[in-house]
């Protein structure tokens, strides 16, 4: 894990679906549990960065990465 992953994590927006618009960070845990269960997080970036956002949410290090949100206008 980079650090760039981390404010990637922090800043990437969920581009569709029930959570569509919120940041990685901030999509609920049972969501990404779901994905993880079919085995079927999106290919490509998306989908690493939302396993290791799941990763770091059932490691309780979220606060780690809130800081790390940019300021949207």
């Amino acid at each position: 894990m980079e650090k760039e992953d981390l404010v990637a994590i922090a800043n990437t927006i969920m581009p569709f679906g029930k959570y569509q618009g919120r940041a990685l960070i901030d999509l609920p845990e049972p969501y990404l549990l779901w994905f993880a269960r079919k085995n079927e997080f999106p290919e490509g970036r998306l989908g690493q960065l939302m396993s290791l956002t799941l990763a770091i949410k059932i490691e309780g290090l979220e606060g780690l990465i809130k800081p790390l949100k940019q300021r949207r206008s």
